[in-house]
């Protein structure tokens, strides 16, 4: 088993995930060099997805920004040795492995692992089966979903971080509604072009933000690229969640 590395920070309290996902365009050696990048600008975790393109999009299509990117990302796809190695990484280089799972089996891989905690998509919050193994592994998880989704839910709250979400690559501004969100229940997933609105979420008291992260925002290769955080903006974000601790406490 690989042992999992937990980065203490007392400068910030805010957990920040870097959501490398489908941003390493298929090769190993970017995905790793994008892990040493997130550490060094101050993210705790790195973050991947695992998922069967097959399975998870059977009619063959993924669309955003008006095409479709089936085959872009099919070429992302990771192996159970894959993910191992990358996990190994993260342990190399101090910082947090974690991945969102988008079935069972791939679920086992991650406690094989031993990841400290899980990621539930919002794409993967309604399949009850699912979201129960990942409750019955004991462990805590965040789970991406709409604002106030945590009311109706009969998970764990005790061990359960909600991340507010709106699923589209990019999320317009005007898209947000954090006047209906309780961001002292609440973190916040991130789609939308730039920081500016993971700022605000944090200013309103959000602990867990999670931001797609790349090498190149204007990169066409993968669709979440464009939505994604440069490592300036990613030490500019971190830097603000430590100033919000101070003013905030």
């Amino acid at each position: 088993m690989v042992a999992r590395v937990e980065k203490a920070n007392s400068e910030m309290s805010s957990l920040i995930i870097a959501e490398i996902g489908v941003n390493n365009n298929g090769d190993m050696e970017r995905a790793k060099y994008l892990i040493q990048c997130a550490h060094d600008c101050g993210a705790q975790i790195a973050k991947f997805q695992l998922y069967d393109v097959a399975t998870l999009f059977p009619d063959g299509e993924i669309m955003a920004q008006g095409r479709n990117w089936y085959n872009e990302v099919l070429k992302t796809q990771l192996s159970r040795g894959q993910v191992w190695e990358l996990a190994a990484h993260c342990d190399k280089v101090v910082v947090e492995f974690m991945a969102s799972a988008y079935d069972i089996e791939r679920l086992s891989w991650l406690e094989e692992i031993g990841v400290k905690r899980h990621k539930v998509a919002t794409r993967m919050n309604q399949d009850k089966v699912f979201v129960q193994a990942v409750v019955s592994t004991g462990k805590p998880m965040l789970l991406s979903c709409l604002a106030n989704y945590y009311i109706f839910t009969p998970l764990p709250i005790d061990r359960v971080k909600f991340l507010y979400c709106i699923p589209k690559y990019p999320t317009s501004l005007t898209d947000l509604h954090f006047d209906k969100v309780d961001f002292t229940r609440m973190g916040f997933s991130d789609h939308t072009i730039g920081i500016e609105a993971a700022m605000i979420a944090l200013s309103r008291g959000a602990q867990v933000i999670e931001k797609h992260f790349t090498l190149d925002k204007h990169d066409m290769r993968e669709p979440d690229h464009i939505c994604s955080a440069e490592p300036q903006e990613l030490r500019e974000l971190v830097d603000f969640a430590k100033k919000v601790k101070v003013v905030l406490g």
